[in-house]
């Protein structure tokens, strides 16, 4: 078993990751603004989608949304707790008969046979935690896709920038006063963020380079000394991704960048905006025309977003 997905499996399955992750668009601006972007994209493009298959589908944002719109869906997760979290949200909404809920590691999609489901959905980078066999686990959801496939991964040139801003999370906090451990400490470590940021060329060249930001061989250590590394985690340039696409066969290729435009606006502004529902309604609207222009597309905030049909 490859390191990332022993490595995913430790750091997803942490009792609190359901809860925390549920709750990210309340506590995040830049997770409302992709989270809208992704659901606008898969509301207008269900014509003829009766199934699913999330891959990585979290604590089920998106595989709960389309179970309400009469889909049958596969819930796919590498973390028990996140299926937890998922299934007592879908009890709530109703709709846990429409989902099946299946524990398991993209890296495996054997139990599928070509062709399974309508819509194949991957979102919010599970993708890229499955570093080096990525090109291989985008191979397979198209595999067992008939219609159509929507993903979204790690973003290279979206990710860059954050060598040169350590703070850069708490652009987007939208509740200071909220008790997810992430707000209060990006609040608490800001300045010492600064006090200890240094640009380091060779760092952000590596990442240019390579599209890691970690280094795999350290977090591999740390994954053996019984800590809890983040995943290592690939990051695509919007060509590299488009050209895996075209050459599985996929058609009528559409990129996009979430957040390109949310991460050119102050803390203060994009506050008031998010408290202000005629405001945010408009501002979400034209962050989906914007972050969907292709000169745009790679700079999205975390993640590159692809869709096209088989």
């Amino acid at each position: 078993m490859e390191y990332s997905r022993m490595i995913s499996e430790r750091m997803w399955n942490q009792p609190d990751k359901g809860e925390l992750e549920a709750a990210r668009e309340k506590t995040f601006i830049d997770d409302i603004v992709q989270k809208a972007h992704i659901e606008k994209e898969l509301l207008s493009s269900l014509d003829g989608i009766k199934t699913a298959f999330d891959g990585g589908a979290g604590s089920g944002r998106f595989s709960i949304l389309l179970a309400k719109k009469g889909i049958e869906v596969t819930h796919f997760d590498i973390s028990q707790t996140m299926i937890d979290k998922a299934k007592e949200t879908a009890k709530k909404e109703g709709v846990e008969d429409r989902i099946t809920f299946v524990k398991g590691a993209l890296e495996d999609l054997s139990a599928y046979k070509d062709r399974s489901f309508d819509l194949v959905m991957s979102f919010d980078s599970p993708i890229s935690y499955t570093y080096p066999e990525q090109e291989k686990v985008i191979g397979q959801l198209i595999r067992i896709c008939a219609k159509r496939i929507m993903i979204s991964v790690s973003s290279r040139l979206g990710a860059l920038p954050y060598l040169a801003n350590p703070i850069q999370k708490n652009q987007f906090i939208l509740d200071r006063d909220s008790d997810d451990p992430w707000v209060q400490w990006c609040i608490k470590s800001r300045q010492e963020m600064i006090d200890g940021f240094s640009f380091r060329l060779k760092d952000v060249l590596n990442t240019y380079e390579t599209g890691l930001m970690c280094d795999a061989e350290e977090t591999k250590a740390a994954y053996d000394r019984g800590e809890i590394p983040w995943s290592i985690s690939y990051h695509f340039m919007p060509k590299e991704i488009e050209n895996i696409l075209k050459s599985n066969g996929v058609k009528n290729i559409k990129l996009a960048g979430p957040g390109a435009f949310a991460r050119t606006i102050p803390n203060e502004i994009l506050v008031k905006i998010m408290n202000d529902p005629m405001q945010k309604k408009d501002f979400l609207e034209f962050c989906h025309i914007y972050d969907s222009d292709p000169y745009v597309c790679g700079m999205g905030k975390d993640n590159l977003f692809a869709r096209g049909d088989i």
